[in-house]
């Protein structure tokens, strides 16, 4: 009983990581992280300190703006346009 209980727990473990190794990661034909922080900076932002790949197709940061308020931002992967901000 042991046994089978430590080797679905090892099994589940497992499957579980995979998909964590697996997401997040930039699609086929999305732009550079450094060309979304580009885009960030030309939407007016003065410091960027967090920006990932989001399995729904855009880079998701967050930064700071000249005014001192910190937003999070969306950028779209492939086309590189400025999809949305809000107020963190």
């Amino acid at each position: 009983m042991i046994k089978k209980t430590l080797t679905a727990l090892v099994a589940t473990s497992a499957l579980m990581t995979a998909g964590m190794a697996l997401a997040d990661r930039p699609g086929a034909g999305w732009i550079t992280i450094e060309k979304a922080i580009e885009t960030a900076k030309a939407k007016g932002y003065t410091e960027v300190w967090k920006i990932e790949a989001d399995n729904d197709g855009y880079w998701e940061g967050e930064g700071r703006k000249a005014d001192a308020t910190v937003y999070e931002f969306r950028i779209d992967g492939t086309s590189g346009n400025f999809l949305r901000e809000q107020k963190d």
